[in-house]
This record gives structure tokens, sequence and C-alpha cells, in this order.
């Protein structure tokens, strides 16, 4: 195991001075720098900065940042919440390292597409099946992980197949 003890702290992020939610991290004596290129090879949608040794990631509204001695994550409502959201990957680096022979490290910077090369492969109808006001909002919210691509119905039609097909492996790791 590679992390074996933590110390978890909330804190008030600087852009958001009397909020009600917290970020919150675990500090840990342990240096993680050394699974982050595992990371980076299982972890989909990931953002490694190995100049930095960082490696972030959005899982819906939050976000996840990997560094050498602490992991740290966005949207905390107390100490006890600030552990629960955190436990799953401090569980997950140590169970990458421990699966690292299977793992073939990712030294890669993946860089997510911006939304509107996204915006230029979707139908754009304007059609509002999906719930949002525009195509170019869909786009957006695509790249932020607050929608999917099967919410495009259009998207799915046989006609738009090719640029479905883009953009599957423009969004898929």
């Amino acid at each position: 195991m590679l992390i074996e003890e933590y110390q978890i702290e909330l804190y008030t992020p600087p852009w958001n001075p009397g909020a009600h939610r917290f970020a919150a991290r675990a500090r840990f004596a342990v240096n993680i720098s050394k699974v982050l290129p595992y990371l980076n090879a299982v972890l989909c949608g990931a953002h490694y900065v190995p100049s930095m040794n960082t490696l972030m990631l959005k899982q819906g509204d939050l976000l996840i940042a990997f560094h050498p001695h602490e992991i740290s994550i966005t949207d905390a409502a107390n100490p006890e919440d600030a552990e629960q959201r955190l436990k799953p990957y401090i569980d997950l680096v140590n169970q990458t390292w421990e699966r690292r022979r299977e793992i073939t490290p990712d030294q890669r910077t993946r860089l997510r597409p911006t939304h509107l090369a996204i915006y230029r492969l979707l139908p754009r109808t304007n059609c509002r099946e999906c719930g949002e006001a525009t195509c170019y909002l869909f786009a957006t919210k695509l790249v932020l992980n607050l929608r999917e691509l099967r919410d495009c119905k259009p998207l799915l039609e046989a006609r738009y197949r090719a640029q479905l097909s883009a953009l599957e492996e423009m969004l898929t790791p």
C-alpha cells in the first residue's frame, strides 16, 4: 500500500470566499509521483502534466487533483463528507500502485477538446431536444462532462454517423 496514513484538511478556496461548501485535501508523507503515470493510463479524461507532477480529473461537478503529497477535491460540506469523497481516490492510488505491473504507464498530456471543436461536429440544428438552448451550449456542457453525446438526438441519426464517430473518438480517452 502506497498511502497508509493521511490527514484531511478542509479549506475555503481563495476564489470562493464565504462559501458554504469547501475544498478538501488529504495530505500524506509518502510521495505518490511515481503512481501518476499509471493513473494517467487508467483514468478516463485525466489531464496529466508531468512537468508539474500533477494529474487532474473532473467527474461531474467534482474536481480532483493528485499532487506528490496530497489529493485535493472541490465541493465538500464538512470533514465527514470530505473523508467520504477523498477515500475512493486514496483507494484508487493504492489499487493502481498494487496493479502497476499490469498497467503500461502513460506520460502523455492529453488535452480535452475545446467546446468549439466539439460544436463544429454537432448537427448544429439548435433543436433543443437535448434540453439546451443551443448546440453551442450543449458542446460547452459536453466539455465539462455535464452532458453526454447520446443526449443529442439528431446526432444519433444515420446521416450524422461520421460526426458521432469523430466525437466519440475525441471525447473517449
